[in-house]
């Protein structure tokens, strides 16, 4: 009986796939997937007339149409044969006994004989495997990175080790769908039906993928900012999704030859937030005031801040407090300001100013106030 029924389906096989098909990208796809397999147009939104050939054979002279954006790989027994990387219609040609078919020309009798003793040898089953998968050659959006406490590194500019806690995304680009096949991408995705998507929780390839990038933000955070060309600012990172995203692929490539040996590069990032520790918050703290005070606008803030003291001095102080604000400006030296104005100097033989300096030299105690009559006396030319 088993035997019958071997024969049966191995004819009924053979005849099903003499039928030339119509293969393209299947429906529903997620704008993130990477790899998945071309479907024929017969099982595609259920339109044709081939519904029972098998899934691991290619009719010669089926048609395979490459849009634009993806990479075709031909796959023979589970090895790859060729890959396309234009855009356009392809016509598929083997020279595999099963892929021969009465309407791609190969003969009518011969090609059926021989394909159903074939199946017949393996139950009803071909003897081959063909495919055709599509790889995305398009950047990869919303590969997401994030840490969960802070990850620190020597920072050049500011000449210690800063920490932070950050989060972002980034663009993933297949550069060389071979290595990403053949190294990388596990054997349960090269089958029909299955799509090999980098944002897919249950992907553990692409969970690996997100441990490495975390593993390598500190390396790209050291390479940016210690790096002159990027003027050495942390505080640029958000700023040059381009830059970091350089950094952050050095750094992938260094620590695990993702595009070396797995044909994959990080593109563009886009960093959604940085938390810096306290250290770091109060050493940025500094520089900004640091950098407020530096050039001309450093020189302008000197000057107001001298003429509010002297303002607050002639309210409060007195003459005294005039001296103060002298010898506080004086710590800055004579080129601290860009325009000093000198004070006028007191006449000698001002009244006024004689009674004036005789009024602060009471006031301090210096004199009594016996002196300090004799000396009004002595101006007023009593």
């Amino acid at each position: 009986m088993g035997l019958i029924q071997a024969v049966k389906g191995a004819v009924g096989g053979v005849l099903a796939d003499q039928w030339k098909d119509f293969y393209t990208v299947p429906a529903g796809l997620p704008a993130t997937a990477a790899l998945f397999a071309a479907v024929p147009q017969g099982t595609n939104a259920g339109r044709g007339s081939n519904t029972s050939g098998s899934s691991n054979i290619i009719t010669n002279g089926s048609k395979i149409v490459v849009p634009e954006g993806y990479g075709l790989l031909l796959f023979q027994d589970g090895a790859i044969t060729g890959f396309v990387a234009e855009p356009g219609g392809y016509e598929w040609r083997s020279d595999d006994l099963n892929s021969q078919s009465i309407f791609a020309g190969d003969g009518i009798v011969t090609p059926l004989i021989k394909q159903s003793w074939e199946r017949f040898k393996f139950g009803g089953q071909p003897g081959g495997q063909q495919a055709a998968f599509f790889v995305s050659l398009k950047e990869l959006p919303d590969n997401r990175f994030g840490t969960q406490s802070e990850i620190y590194w020597d920072d050049g500019f500011l000449n210690t080790q800063v920490g932070a806690v950050t989060r972002g995304s980034y663009t993933l680009k297949i550069v060389d769908p071979i290595l990403f096949v053949k190294n990388f991408v596990p054997a349960s995705y090269l089958q029909p039906g299955k799509v090999f998507d980098f944002t897919d929780l249950d992907n553990a390839a692409a969970s690996q993928l997100f441990n490495e990038v975390v593993g390598s933000l500190a390396p790209a955070f050291s390479l940016y900012t210690n790096d002159p060309s990027k003027g050495n600012r942390i505080t640029k990172l958000q700023q040059d999704s381009l830059g970091f995203a350089q950094s952050l692929s050095a750094a992938v490539e260094q620590g695990y030859q993702w595009k070396s040996d797995r044909g994959l590069a990080i593109v563009k990032t886009a960093i959604v937030s940085i938390e810096y520790d306290a250290n770091t918050r109060e050493l940025l703290k500094t520089v900004q005031r640091a950098d407020a005070l530096s050039g001309g606008r450093g020189n302008s803030n000197l000057q107001a801040s001298v003429a509010q003291g002297i303002q607050s001095a002639g309210e409060n102080g007195g003459a005294a407090g005039l001296v103060g604000v002298g010898m506080a400006t004086g710590m800055f030296g004579a080129g601290a300001m860009q325009q000093p104005v000198a004070p006028a100097a007191p006449a000698a033989d001002d009244p006024v100013a004689k009674l004036q300096k005789a009024k602060e030299m009471l006031d301090l105690g210096l004199i009594t106030q016996d002196d300090y009559n004799a000396l009004k006396a002595k101006a007023l030319g009593l």
